[in-house]
This record gives C-alpha cells, structure tokens and sequence, in this order.
C-alpha cells in the first residue's frame, strides 16, 4: 500500500491491518516498528498512531515495555464478534427495505461472481461487498458503520481459515434465497433469511478454531 502525505496514520493503520488479515503479520507475531515503519515508509510516531487505533480496533494487543503483537485468533473472540452480525444485519436490512430493480441486478452480478469465483481471498472480498450493497439503503450510517467493524475484526479469521485449511464455502446458495423474497416484496422472509446466512458462517470457524486450539 502506498501511503501518502494525508491522513498518514488511517493510511498506515489501513496498510497494517492489510498485513494480518493477508497473513504477511499473523496472529501471536510481535510487530517490529522499526522494520515496518521502513516498509510502509512512515516515521515511528504516525505508525504508533495507527498501531493504536488497531489496538481499539481488537487486532493488536499491547504489552508495557514490550510493544505491539498481532492479536492472538481466539474462539471467544470470534463467537463475540461475529455473533453480533446476525443481530445487525437483519436489522439493517429492515431500515433498508426492498432495495432497487438495480441494487438487485448489481446483488445478481456480485453472486454470480461469488458462484464463480476459485479463490478464498476473492470469495472472502465479493461475498462482504454482496453484504454490503444489500444493505446500502439503510438510513442508520451508525448501524453500517458498526457492521464494517465487525466484517474488519472477523476477516482475518476468515483468511486464516482458508491458509491453513485450503477450505472453501459459498453462501450463494443462500443469497439467492434472499434475493428470491426480496423480488416477491418480502422483507420480514428476506431478513429471516439473511439471519440464517450470517449464522451459518459461524460453524465453519468455530470448528477450525477448536481444532487449532486442541
């Protein structure tokens, strides 16, 4: 990531956080600020600001004396976050409402780009930018903003998941069904469904995680 004379330490909080969730810094790893602000060709106290932003963010942790480490994968942590996006989501969606003939053609679109796709990275990218389009008639900029964080905090337990496990599953299937009631004017369906969606992400990761810890 190049980052620029603005807005320095977003850039360089954005650019590290790239660094976990792609697994160039992974989870445990103690990050060397003198390396990595010669990386990202930052001085120490901009990349200290962006550092501390992740710290408030869950991904880096922080120890007196020590510095900063990639915030440990934890069961916990997962199940907390991501638990939360079957509450969000569906709420979001219903603040949105029926979305446009061409919110549903761009949704078709990215679905039949998820159906197709061969990479868990591109998988991980199309199915959030799905997520989002669906719920981008939603009035409550705050409620968004919430769920961003939570797509921010989980996806790098996503991309570890497919690194480690060559592993790969689509939600296209179950988009479609959203999709399906939407067109039929549907809502309360298409939020129960989009529930349903958000909470089968979970067993995948869960059973990874449990597994990575025995």
């Amino acid at each position: 990531m190049q980052i620029t004379s603005d807005n320095i330490s977003d850039q360089a909080a954005d650019a590290i956080r790239e660094m976990i969730v792609d697994g160039t810094l992974t989870d445990g790893d103690r990050i060397n600020e003198v390396r990595l602000a010669a990386t990202l060709g930052v001085s120490r106290t901009p990349l200290r600001e962006g550092l501390a932003r992740l710290v408030a963010q869950g991904a880096v942790t922080t120890e007196p004396r020590r510095g900063f480490f990639v915030a440990p994968l934890t069961l916990t942590e997962f199940e907390q976050v991501y638990g939360i996006r079957p509450i969000l989501d569906p709420e979001a969606l219903r603040l949105a409402g029926i979305p446009s003939q061409e919110s549903l053609a761009r949704l078709e679109k990215l679905n039949r780009n998820l159906l197709s796709t061969k990479t868990p990275a591109a998988a991980i990218d199309i199915d959030n930018a799905w997520h989002m389009e669906l719920l981008a008639g939603c009035p409550n900029k705050v409620l968004i903003g919430l769920i961003q964080q939570m797509i921010d905090r989980t996806r790098r337990y996503e991309h570890a998941l497919f690194r480690e496990t060559e592993n790969l599953w689509v939600a296209g299937n179950e988009h479609d069904l959203i999709m399906t009631a939407l067109r039929d004017n549907d809502l309360a369906t298409a939020c129960a469904m989009l529930k349903q969606n958000m909470e089968s992400g979970i067993e995948p990761i869960v059973d990874w995680l449990a597994q990575r810890a025995a």
